[in-house]
């Protein structure tokens, strides 16, 4: 136990069913590990989120224009996000890196390997694809679908979700507009990604018009990432998605 949960006051030990009818249930094994490592990396590291927007205004309309010429082999966000994620881990190789457990050793990585956060009926799993700077979106789509879906049914082993440099969490199904994703350890930072807004945004003549706006929420470990290179890191991947093209 550390000097945190040392100093904390105990929980609460009400006897719910006196103020009402009640029904309880045991925490399921996956969902209560998860919530162990969570709350670990909550305690253990000094988080910050970063909050932006990236304009995929041209991004959707090339997407959409591959999907109609290309229907068996439509596209969507999240494996075009990872490609994005590598391209600014490569151009600020500080987020690629891992802290040891007393924080007095940073370890640079020479590999890109991206954790996709999984809702699953008994909680939270992120499996974690390998080498996706060598990997197209098409590859890595193909990858994100079959892992997420052993996930959800089968489960996952520890080795599928090791080694992780960097973790991408998606609510964009659902909805939201913004969130504080909490940092996978040893990772330092972690994208919160909500669903696309649409929103008036001035023109050069400021004329108003409409903009499809991706929410991007960036947690980083204060210890080793500071906020400006958290605002540049954001500003790479929101760059990157307005210039990509699909081919």
């Amino acid at each position: 136990m550390n000097d945190k949960t040392q100093s904390m006051l105990p929980w609460p030990a009400d006897d719910l069913s006196s103020y009402g009818p009640v029904e309880a249930k045991a925490v399921g094994r996956t969902q209560h590990y998860v919530g162990r490592v969570m709350h670990r990396n909550w305690l253990s590291i000094p988080h910050v989120t970063h909050h932006d927007d990236a304009d995929i205004t041209g991004f959707e309309r090339r997407r959409k224009q591959w999907n109609a010429a290309n229907p068996e082999h439509k596209r969507t966000l999240l494996p075009v996000l990872v490609k994005a994620s590598v391209a600014a881990l490569q151009r600020y190789p500080r987020f690629n890196s891992a802290l040891n457990a007393d924080g007095s050793t940073l370890t640079a990585r020479q590999h890109y390997h991206i954790g996709i956060a999984v809702d699953v009926p008994n909680g939270l799993l992120v499996p974690v694809l390998r080498d996706c700077d060598a990997k197209s979106i098409d590859e890595i789509a193909g990858e994100t679908s079959r892992i997420s879906e052993k996930a959800r049914t089968k489960g996952l082993s520890v080795a599928e979700m090791s080694g992780g440099c960097f973790t991408l969490s998606s609510l964009g199904h659902i909805g939201g507009t913004g969130f504080t994703p909490i940092i996978n350890a040893p990772e330092v930072a972690i994208l919160g990604i909500c669903r696309t807004q649409d929103r008036f945004l001035p023109d050069e003549e400021g004329r108003p018009v409409l903009r499809q706006l991706l929410p991007l929420s960036l947690s980083y470990d204060h210890r080793v990432i500071n906020g400006a290179d958290a605002a540049r890191f954001v500003r790479a991947i929101a760059e990157w998605l307005e210039t990509c093209e699909f081919g």
